[in-house]
């Protein structure tokens, strides 16, 4: 079916291609010239894998799609390739050629030229083999530091748009409600304030680089029920406001993310590929977001596979355009035939398509994909020759020095303290064991997203493409002088207690046993920690704990390290280690900065993301919990973490004094500024994170007990102070009330400058005056802070 309407010309250019024109006329005029077929190609994507000697790309085969024709579906057109190279190892250069070649392709094949977008995932790096793995999101939270997940977006970014990817799918701003759940990892944490600054700022830089950025997953997967993936929803619109959507909000108004993703789950019986009241009343109508919104991997299908809410692929895919969704991924299924054989049956209105259309081809516009000199020439490439793929290979570096020291310093920052008798800084100790399943393996430092553990796993006769030395490595370098002696003890999982004395005895004859505990990342049950692999409690996995045990029997003090992508209970090693340091996938740098914090050659200036249990089977709990979530006597389960939220030592000491407030009162529209000195008592430099919580003793609905509205990291040297000034918009005290409307209400307030969730160091109290007052989403996020 073709429109006949009359399109503006000139003799060189069609109007479309035309970039002196306003994106929206020429978007106008494109649809207006596109049959029904060419339409609907841009609404989906296709699967694909780069060719290893740099042809075309092939469609990758999943147990849960049909072969795909390219050349059947390409004279109409292609909306996405998705993940040229992150479905199979292939080196840098020649997957960029295989994409140039399939981009060429896909344009010489449509009426149009116009080319896909290709997508990759971004997570804890560009998931291509070769490339740099940084440390997972739930250790961007642990830095507490905005700014460094800023530049090293960018970095991703930059790397990504140079090879020609053009959209990434991160980052997850999922709020941890159970740590069960296997995808921890993936999160920045359990506050939604902690989840919004540092996910806005991968936004913030991913955008920077020129790369659309993806915020996952609209909204509720991370609440499902009992933490397993895939699960069902049961949250209340109250807690959907004031806890799983902040993140979103933010990125979108303060970050500029261009496309979100709906999430696989429902909640109350409404998937969220089928929610028009959350896809469009609130994203766009409320929100004012105009980007795209793509669905997650299959979760078109699930509309009728899982969820039941579709009789056929046709109603799933009229479920998903009504609701708001604007393009299929990973490849062609709901939004192919079916989709077409609806329209043709009156079952589906044409004008859905044209809205998904227009704002898939308007973001075509603004990447330069529908420009007359647009170039399927990757920056990489500049001034190379392409006919020539012997002498492109090993020319991109995708895991550059700069990305390395870069990856370093967020592996750093993110190391958390969690325990310390004084035994650490080790000062040079002579006999050195080593045990646990994670002593000597390079990999465990890798999330699930890494592209060694998603992808490299199915490849084992392929290098894993990047240098990852083991926490023995790391410490055989930063100790030169000690004798290590390494045991393994036990497996991460397989329950093996054949090593256990082997490893008691190793750690009798040390100075110092060094336990390197945790995961392994994997996908749907191939590790303890990934998509799919959800715990059915926080006990250790498989005989870790036996093997800690031991080792505390063993008279030698023991450092207790987790190389993990969520915390576990540790039993009796919480009062019995000598220390504890917590790692979440530190990536490529990670081991060689908890050996650097071992040493002392590095303060430990990480904080918790995450609560760390007391108990194994205490969940779900987080720190947000309101006053009947705390430890009570009429429950025998008490959910008091070991280790709060935000909580992290150094080698240092620092005193909080001279709390002062500017007014004890404000109107439910002002602010107020509250004023403290922070000195570094102690001998080293080091980092305080000064964390501002908000405690409301009375509102109309029940609230946490207290909740993150702000804090800042300051590096202090022996002696130095600095005043910190923090101004408190009254905004922040705002939540959803009994009608469902977000509001500030009058009434006394507590601030506690903290620093932790469990270790308010200074207190002090405030009251709103005046009105209740109604906001929206273009509130004041923001407790601001100054450092004089």
């Amino acid at each position: 079916m073709t429109a006949n309407v009359a399109v503006e010309t000139t003799p060189e250019i069609p109007l479309w291609n035309d970039p002196s024109h306003p994106v929206s006329a020429r978007v106008d005029a494109l649809i207006g010239a596109m049959t029904l077929q060419e339409k609907i190609a841009q609404l989906y994507g296709v699967w694909v894998g780069a060719s290893a000697n740099g042809g075309e790309v092939a469609p990758h085969q999943h147990d849960m799609e049909e072969a795909v024709d390219l050349d059947a579906l390409l004279p109409s057109g292609l909306g996405q390739l998705t993940r040229p190279f992150g479905t199979a190892p292939v080196d840098p250069a020649l997957g960029a050629l295989s994409l140039l070649r399939t981009q060429t392709r896909i344009t010489s094949a449509n009426r149009f030229g116009i080319p896909a977008v290709a997508h990759e995932e971004c997570l804890a790096g560009f998931a291509a083999w070769g490339a740099t793995a940084y440390p997972v999101p739930l250790s961007w939270g642990a830095t507490f530091d905005p700014d460094v997940i800023r530049r090293m977006a960018a970095a991703i970014g930059r790397d990504m748009r140079a090879v020609g990817v053009h959209q990434g799918l991160a980052p997850v701003l999922d709020v941890v409600r159970d740590l069960r759940w296997g995808r921890v990892e993936e999160t920045i944490g359990e506050d939604p304030y902690l989840v919004g600054t540092i996910g806005t700022a991968y936004v913030q830089g991913l955008e920077s680089a020129g790369v659309v950025a993806t915020l996952k997953h609209f909204v509720g997967y991370s609440a499902s029920r009992a933490g397993r993936n895939l699960a069902p929803t049961s949250v209340g619109p109250r807690e959907r406001a004031d806890v799983l959507l902040p993140p979103f909000e933010m990125a979108i108004r303060e970050g500029g993310a261009r496309s979100v993703m709906h999430a696989y789950t429902d909640i109350d019986g409404i998937p969220s590929a089928a929610d028009e009241k959350l896809l469009t009343g609130l994203l766009r109508d409320t929100w004012g977001f105009d980007g795209t919104v793509v669905a997650d991997y299959f979760g078109i299908a699930f509309l009728k596979t899982l969820h039941g809410i579709a009789g056929d692929f046709a109603d799933a895919a009229g479920a998903a355009l009504t609701a708001g969704v604007d393009i299929e991924l990973p490849t062609v299924k709901t939004f192919g035939a079916p989709l077409a054989d609806a329209v043709a049956e009156g079952r589906v209105p044409e004008s859905l398509i044209d809205r998904a259309l227009r704002r898939v081809l308007t973001q075509k516009a603004d990447l330069g994909l529908l420009d007359p000199d647009w170039s399927p020439v990757p920056p990489a490439f500049a001034g190379a020759d392409v006919d020539d793929p012997d002498a492109l290979r090993g020319t991109i570096d995708l895991d550059s020095p700069a990305n390395r020291e870069l990856a370093r310093e967020i592996a750093e920052k993110a190391v958390v303290l969690l325990a310390n008798d004084g035994t650490l800084p080790l000062a040079a100790p002579r006999r050195i064991a080593l045990v646990g399943p994670n002593a000597a393996e390079g990999t465990a430092v890798l999330g699930c997203y890494s592209f060694p553990q998603h992808v490299g796993v199915q490849h084992p006769e392929i290098p894993v493409g990047i240098e990852l030395p083991s926490l023995g490595q790391s410490l055989a370098a930063e100790f030169p002088d000690a004798e290590i002696t390494v045991a393994r003890g036990t497996g991460v999982d397989d329950g093996d207690l054949s090593g256990i004395a082997e490893a008691v005895d190793t750690a009798r004859d040390a100075d110092i046993v060094v336990v390197a505990l945790g995961d392994r990342a994997g996908l749907f049950g191939r590790g303890t920690s990934g998509e799919g692999c959800d715990a059915e409690s926080l006990a250790l996995p498989g005989a870790q704990q036996e093997l800690l045990n031991a080792l505390l029997d063993s008279g030698t003090p023991v450092v207790t390290v987790l190389l993990a992508g969520r915390p576990y209970a540790l039993g009796r090693a919480v009062e019995d280690s000598a220390a504890i340091v917590q790692s979440f996938f530190p990536g490529v740098g990670g081991t060689r900065a908890i050996a650097g914090v071992l040493s002392g050659r590095t303060a430990p200036s990480g904080r918790l993301p995450v609560s760390v249990p007391r108990g194994p089977g205490s969940q779900p709990a987080t720190y947000l919990g309101a006053r009947l979530a705390q430890a009570s006597e009429v429950s025998n389960i008490d959910p008091t973490p070991a280790f709060g939220f935000g909580h992290g030592l150094t080698y240092t000491t620092f005193a909080w004094s001279d709390l002062t407030l500017d007014t004890e009162q404000a109107p439910t529209d002002g602010e107020f500024t509250a004023s403290l000195t922070v000195r570094n008592t102690g001998e080293r430099s080091g980092t305080e994170v000064v964390q501002l919580y908000l405690h409301d003793p009375v509102a109309s609905v029940v609230q946490p007990v207290q909740r993150l509205v702000g804090y800042t990291r300051l590096e202090l040297a022996p002696g130095e102070s600095r005043r910190v000034r923090v101004t408190v918009p009254a905004d922040v005290a705002s939540f959803t009330g009994r009608d469902g409307r977000r509001i500030v209400e009058p009434g006394e307030l507590e601030l506690r400058l903290a620093a932790s969730s469990t270790d308010a160091r200074l207190t002090t109290r405030v009251s709103l005056t005046g009105p209740v007052r109604e906001l929206d989403h273009t509130r004041r996020f923001h407790a601001e802070f100054t450092v004089e």
